[in-house]
């Protein structure tokens, strides 16, 4: 049940987010997570998007240099500890979690996106363990 994330190498000056945002508005397209990274001079930015095929032609186009990877979307409890039910069942069969961002407004929900060492192997962990994970309908949400 992965879902699209395009990962970008932004030089680190104002207005190069901004930039990559408009182009990405302009085009009807919505981010929808959004994980930000700086490193001295490169940003390294991690999104879902709305539409991710249009979000590749657009960045392209741009010229961008982009990465598409799939991640996981799940809802976690929201909560103290609710972060749990999420990440334990991961660590009791091995697991790694690479990395972790949150969704953008998405209400009363609190929706990961979660990059982990063996998304298949993920998947069925958490579906096993009541975790409920979004496909394609988190691009609608």
């Amino acid at each position: 049940m992965p879902v699209k994330q395009i990962s970008v190498s932004l030089e680190n000056v104002p207005g190069k987010l901004a930039e990559m945002s408009e182009y990405l508005g302009e085009n009807g397209i919505n981010i929808i997570a959004v994980s930000v990274v700086d490193a001295s001079d490169v940003s390294a930015i991690r999104f879902v998007p709305s539409d991710p095929e249009k979000a590749v032609n657009v960045l392209r186009t741009h010229g961008y240099s982009i990465k598409v990877t799939e991640v996981l979307a799940i809802e976690a409890p929201n909560h103290p500890g609710g972060l749990n039910a999420v990440l334990k069942p991961l660590k009791e069969v091995g697991i790694n979690v690479n990395y972790l961002y949150t969704c953008l407004g998405r209400g009363e929900k609190t929706v990961l996106i979660v990059g982990t060492d063996k998304m298949e192997e993920a998947t069925q962990v958490l579906k096993r363990n009541w975790v409920h994970m979004y496909d394609e309908e988190l691009y609608k949400l």
